[in-house]
């Protein structure tokens, strides 16, 4: 028996082709969910033991016991053994939709517990636990739920939020495509414990294998979940649906823009229905909370984050892949220690935390613990725990010309400081580098323009200018993406203004 992901990343190293190359040479092969050690794929275990990264041309030797790809045990890979799996605690060892795998790997015993207690225990259990929002605001879970259970409705509805844009980020695409059951049953916990009958999983086009995986593991767990009832959304593309009202307001069929608050979505939220919003790894964590009690959760983690957070290592790195590990492990242990370094061999030059609107952080920062507080001191976010991993060949101006420009291209352009600073802060970027002061426009040089220019800006003032802008997406904006892409700019800037020609 050979056990290989049909992940799409498996499958995009060509792990249909080496399952075939397996089956031709008279194996049974089984398809299973990834391990998440991505560097090695296409990889295949054999009786425990791993083989990769593998080419069909290696399957002769891998069956010979002649194989120079062979890792040893796999779950013995010191990437795996010095992780803290809760939410993959099934990742490489079931089958995604077979369901007796799941139960026999310890599902639904989360929501057969909930079930044996009255709704408003579930949620202090929740609130006991100390979960937080896992899609990047850190909000506890607990309060967005007993905000909905106490708010009067006849229809409430629980919504997950999959709608996981952040470049280099792919746990959610993980557990829909791996553990799809999990998140089911964390849905149907959350029903129960607000009294909603319906959720809606909104799902971002670019994942078909997930979308896919999601619709069937939905009609097979009907009768666990019954009389909840969940259905799957398929989202446009746009990255900012990831913000839960422009999210909710692409589910009622609108265009996919940010809503002013309030109301609360936990109040008005889906159809003016009072609506639990949760991104994936939020409601995946709640089984285990329910099966093992909220004190269990509670014990792990560092200062206000508690549980483990599944992180996803990316870029230019050794070792890229997911990593799951109670908060606290420090940014430099996942860079150097987990991540392997760089996989150019060259020094860490940046390393963004947080997705394209995380801070870059130096390798001076690497001593940072993994926690929302701790990164929020440091000017930093954690958001989806999204790393990617930059060599010293980096250009870090360019990259803050990025961040702008993907703030100009993905605006819902509902706010004027996102829509307009976003287009203004590229030419600023643009302007510094260049070192071209820029001239003073028509409508500056009126008598009535006070605080405008009237002579051509230096560098420095151009520089002054950029960190004013930022300050005023930041506080702003009406969302974060607005408000949270000033966090890669002022970072590269901060760090490296060599890469800026400005200092």
């Amino acid at each position: 028996m050979v056990r290989i992901s049909d992940d799409a990343l498996a499958l995009a190293c060509g792990a249909d082709a080496v399952a075939a190359a397996f089956v031709a040479a008279g194996a049974t092969v089984e398809r299973v969910s990834s391990w998440g050690m991505h560097w090695l794929e296409p990889l295949a275990e054999i009786d425990g033991k791993g083989f990769g990264p593998l080419e069909p041309e290696d399957v002769a030797a891998v069956l010979a016991g002649t194989s120079d790809k062979a890792i040893g045990p796999v779950a013995d890979h010191p990437f795996l053994a010095r992780q803290q799996r809760l939410i993959f605690a099934r990742a490489g060892k079931t089958r995604p939709l077979n369901l007796d795998d799941y139960a026999a790997h310890g599902g639904w015993a989360g929501l057969d517990a909930a079930h044996a207690m009255a709704p408003e225990d579930v949620v202090a259990q929740v609130i006991g636990s100390g979960l937080r929002g896992r899609g990047g605001a850190g909000f506890p879970a607990g309060i967005k739920w007993r905000t909905v259970a106490e708010t009067t409705g006849d229809t409430k509805y629980i919504v997950c939020n999959a709608d996981e844009g952040d470049s280099g980020t792919f746990a959610d695409r993980m557990v829909m495509e791996g553990d799809p059951f999990l998140l089911v049953e964390g849905m149907a916990i959350a029903g129960h414990a607000v009294g909603a009958a319906k959720g809606f999983v909104y799902i971002r086009s670019e994942y078909p294998h997930a979308i896919a995986k999601m619709q069937a593991a939905i009609a097979l767990a009907k009768r666990h979940i019954a009389p909840f009832a969940i259905e799957v959304r398929v989202g446009a593309g746009a990255y900012v649906c990831g913000e839960e009202t422009s999210l909710l307001n692409s589910l009622e069929g609108k265009r996919g823009e940010v809503r002013a608050k309030p109301p609360l979505p936990a109040i008005a939220g889906l159809f003016g229905r009072p609506t639990v919003i949760n991104n994936v790894l939020t409601l995946a964590s709640v089984p285990w909370i329910m099966a093992h009690g909220a004190e269990g959760y509670a014990a792990i983690g560092f200062g206000r984050s508690r549980g483990t957070m599944p992180i996803q290592i990316a870029g230019n790195v050794r070792h890229g892949g997911l990593f799951e590990a109670g908060f606290g492990i420090t940014l430099g242990e996942l860079v150097n220690d987990v991540g392997g370094g760089t996989a150019s061999g060259r020094p860490v030059k940046a390393v963004q935390v947080g997705g394209p609107l995380g801070a870059y952080h130096p390798p001076s920062d690497f001593g940072l613990p993994f926690d929302y507080e701790a990164f929020g001191e440091a000017d930093g976010l954690i958001g989806h725990a999204g790393l990617t991993v930059f060599d010293d060949s980096a250009d870090m101006g360019a990259q803050a010309r990025f961040a702008f420009a993907f703030c100009a291209a993905e605006s819902c352009g509902k706010c004027t400081p996102c829509r307009i600073g976003a287009v203004r802060g590229v030419e600023l970027v643009d302007a510094i580098r260049e070192r071209a002061g820029r001239k003073a426009d028509a409508v500056e040089v009126l008598p009535q323009m006070h605080n405008a220019a009237k002579a051509k800006r230096t560098v420095a003032e151009q520089v002054t200018l950029l960190e004013d802008l930022c300050e005023t997406m930041k506080f702003g904006s009406l969302c974060a993406l607005g408000g949270f892409t000033p966090y890669p700019v002022l970072s590269a800037l901060r760090n490296w203004p060599e890469d800026f020609g400005a200092r």
